[in-house]
């Protein structure tokens, strides 16, 4: 090859090392900004999802490949999924309302569609129930609440703070399972007041009310199984900061173009008035 070039062996070996060389470098500068993207997405971001961060925090067009290679250099992983139960309980006599949503997710617009569901956290202390409700338009965790006991109150708390936050309109659906909680006199009386259309899932059919399922699963996954709570207001003040600051302004979702939330409402909303 060297003859065929004309060029000596010194030279393309001196050639070949520099251009090795100028790779290496630009790898350990690459490790830096994944390690800042994995440390940003608090170690949940597979290698898409930091494409994703690169490309848009930092302007970065590279290889999955590549930063499969490096992350794996640098012993990045990410965290992985662990099943969970669903706490509610459905054996009661309460009325239950029809399925209105049918396993069909899909809506166009903000506060049409809201999701609604109860899951529990272990602590020294014991149990520490959480109620939060999502919509389904831009994943947003719109309210939530927290108590040592699974109670009306504990749901009823929840759905006020996500209708004093988003004031939605008369006749968006309200989605949960048939849990005593949900079916409740009381709790009926409350969305009737709000002008909520109800709908709840059919009876042992977690897939009825996956999306919610889903982001329980994801905060296990991503926070609460990595700790080990003392208290209930030590877990409290985990799972509020997860959620107010990297689940719903963070945290990118590939259902929402590899957007947070927030960030997918800002633009989407942009477009809106744009027209």
């Amino acid at each position: 090859m060297c003859k065929t070039l004309k060029v000596s062996r010194s030279s393309y070996y001196s050639w070949i090392n520099r251009k090795a060389s100028k790779r290496s470098q630009d790898d350990e500068k690459l490790k830096v900004f994944i390690r800042m993207a994995h440390k940003k997405g608090r170690g949940t971001y597979g290698v898409e999802k930091l494409q994703y961060e690169l490309r848009g925090e930092h302007g970065i067009e590279v290889s999955l490949h590549r930063i499969k290679r490096l992350r794996k250099e640098m012993g990045l992983r990410c965290k992985q999924v662990k099943k969970f139960k669903a706490t509610t309980n459905s054996k009661h006599n309460h009325p239950v309302a029809p399925n209105l949503l049918n396993q069909n997710f899909s809506v166009s617009g903000p506060c049409q569609v809201w999701v609604s569901d109860i899951t529990y956290c272990a602590t020294d202390e014991g149990w520490l129930y959480l109620a939060g409700i999502k919509d389904l338009w831009n994943k947003e965790i719109v309210g939530y609440a927290m108590s040592s006991r699974m109670t009306q109150d504990l749901v009823g708390r929840a759905l006020f703070r996500a209708v004093t936050l988003k004031r939605p309109p008369v006749g968006i659906i309200h989605h949960s399972d048939r849990g005593a909680q949900y079916c409740s006199k009381n709790y009926r009386a409350i969305l009737e007041q709000f002008g909520f259309e109800v709908s709840m899932s059919r009876k042992g059919n977690c897939y009825d009310n996956a999306p919610m399922e889903s982001f329980f699963g994801t905060l296990k996954n991503e926070l609460v199984h990595h700790q080990k709570y003392s208290t209930r207001q030590e877990a409290e003040a985990d799972i509020q900061e997860y959620i107010e600051i990297f689940y719903n302004r963070v945290r990118r979702h590939a259902s929402l173009g590899n957007l947070s939330p927030a960030a997918y409402a800002r633009l989407e909303l942009t477009k809106r008035y744009a027209k």
